[in-house]
């Protein structure tokens, strides 16, 4: 009990920052249109960092953000889903979704390497960019033991290329000629973060952005499965090294997550507590955000080099080439 308490006292003057942090974020994200408080606050953190604003004290509480208020931000987003939402996409989206995540996830850590970059380093990126990105990369990172160096840049580039998408899926798609209902449905299975497919969906207009943000909520159901193979494949790999942590089967907030999706499925939760439960998620994803955005230091990705770089063009074009492909094939109505 005194060790947590001594714990919880180390952490304090981190928290706090991550919740100034999130007021921010938020209150900037209701005064500016488009503006995602989670992006907000990644950005946030980055530049604070970068400037060197950031107290040595405040690094235990930071750690705690990105680790345990993530995965508790991670599993009440599973009440913004419910498995209806899902099989009304139709079993033809349904099929993109797992390919998009699946084909993506098997390109990135093939193209990789071929660059010649790091298993750890590989798997984030894949599962950041095929999956749901920031949140996909520190749960990834939660069964895996990447360094603090890849998942750094992991997350960074999940921010630059994601963020570049927001402009250009509405100008491509526009130049395609997709209907509303098919360029959300791109935006959803080809954007990395769901603030950054909501800006996308937003940006569409009309049908597009309820589309996009229910196939974007079905990739994050992926993350399930994919966290869970990941594990089996390290618990395997640690029974050949004496000592080697394994981590559990399935991580204890996966399972809160689907959880979660379960309970919202039931219909049992009145709007009232959703929209609570939305707005908390909300607030905890941001805080945690700012302390990955924290870690993100301009001296690290200058030394990383520019494979990762190459990697996560690459895998953008390669998601977002079996994402378009899938869509026009499955054909998806308004």
């Amino acid at each position: 009990m005194a060790h947590r308490l001594t714990t919880l006292r180390h952490a304090l003057p981190g928290l706090a920052l991550c919740a100034a942090a999130t007021i921010a974020a938020l209150a900037l994200g209701r005064v500016v249109p488009g503006a995602s408080p989670l992006l907000v606050a990644i950005v946030l953190g980055a530049v604070l960092a970068n400037l060197g604003w950031i107290p040595a004290r405040g690094r235990p509480g930071l750690a705690v953000a990105s680790t345990t208020v993530l995965r508790v931000g991670i599993a009440l987003l599973g009440l913004q889903l419910g498995l209806g939402d899902v099989l009304g996409l139709g079993w033809q989206v349904i099929v993109v979704v797992v390919a998009v995540v699946v084909l993506g996830i098997v390109g990135t850590l093939f193209v990789g390497h071929l660059l010649g970059l790091g298993w750890t380093q590989r798997v984030l990126i894949a599962c950041g960019f095929s999956v749901c990105g920031a949140a996909a990369v520190a749960a990834v990172d939660g069964v895996i033991d990447a360094d603090e160096e890849e998942v750094v840049t992991a997350v960074a580039l999940v921010v630059i290329f994601g963020t570049l998408m927001i402009p250009a899926v509405p100008l491509l798609a526009t130049a395609i000629g997709l209907a509303e209902a098919e360029a959300g449905a791109w935006a959803g299975a080809a954007v990395h973060e769901v603030a950054q497919v909501v800006a996308a969906g937003g940006a569409i207009g009309g049908s597009a952005l309820g589309v996009a943000v229910v196939v974007k909520l079905a990739r994050v159901l992926m993350l399930a499965p994919v966290v869970t193979a990941l594990s089996v494949r390290q618990r395997r790999l640690a029974t050949e090294v004496e000592g080697a942590r394994r981590p559990p089967l399935v991580p204890v907030f996966i399972l809160a997550f689907l959880a979660c999706v379960l309970v919202r499925t039931t219909g049992l939760l009145g709007p009232t507590v959703l929209e609570a439960a939305g707005l908390a998620q909300t607030a905890l994803l941001t805080a945690a955000m700012f302390a990955l955005g924290a870690g993100v230091r301009l001296s690290v990705l200058r030394r990383v080099g520019a494979r990762p770089f190459v990697l996560a063009l690459l895998s953008t074009l390669w998601v977002s080439g079996i994402a378009l492909t899938g869509v026009l094939v499955a054909g998806v109505a308004a």
